[in-house]
């Protein structure tokens, strides 16, 4: 019975995919038009009377009814689509946060202190001059602590070389560069 209602759900998805594909090109378009001339031109044929009113709006209602709830459906599709590769690319990224992945699901409160938080790494990246200056906000902030402790204090030779080797691990560079999942 389950895969009887999957056939039926993916032939309309299929359908609502089609339809909308169509419904967006040239050619949909200019039948659009060339009916849109038909129903001005055959107006003072029929006098334009009550019936004649009738049939259009009837016609375009309909119409427009049904392909809102088609085009909605496919773009609910094309959506989800482009929402589980999004969230593909973040889980695989080591230096990404993981707190964006499903953040469809969030309240537009939550989604609004997660903007706030980008809007402070923007501000980060504006100090630096660099727009791959760091990855994340608690990256940006370890970065900045690490440069200002290092221009604070005067560093040792040996300690400045071990500094050196450990920033450059650390470097948005290498780490974009490190994408393979653990």
């Amino acid at each position: 019975m389950e895969s009887k209602s999957q056939n039926k759900s993916s032939a309309f998805e299929k359908f609502a995919t089609k339809v909308s594909k169509a419904a967006g090109s040239t050619t949909a378009f200019i039948g659009a038009f060339i009916i849109v001339i038909a129903s001005a031109v055959s107006g003072p044929i029929f006098n334009y009377s009550e019936t004649w009113q009738l049939v259009i709006n009837t016609g375009t209602t309909i119409i427009t009814f049904l392909m809102v709830f088609l085009i909605q459906k496919a773009q609910n599709k094309d959506s989800l689509a482009i929402q589980l590769k999004l969230n593909e690319l973040v889980a695989s990224s080591e230096s990404s946060s993981n707190s964006l992945v499903d953040i469809e699901s969030m309240t537009e409160e939550e989604m609004i202190i997660i903007q706030k938080y980008y809007h402070r790494l923007s501000e980060l990246a504006k100090k630096e001059q660099s727009i791959r200056t760091s990855h994340s906000i608690a990256e940006a902030h370890e970065l900045h602590n690490r440069k200002q402790k290092k221009n604070d204090k005067p560093v040792s030779t040996k300690t400045s070389k071990t500094a050196t080797k450990d920033t450059a691990k650390n470097t948005p560079k290498n780490n974009s560069k490190n994408t393979t999942k653990k």
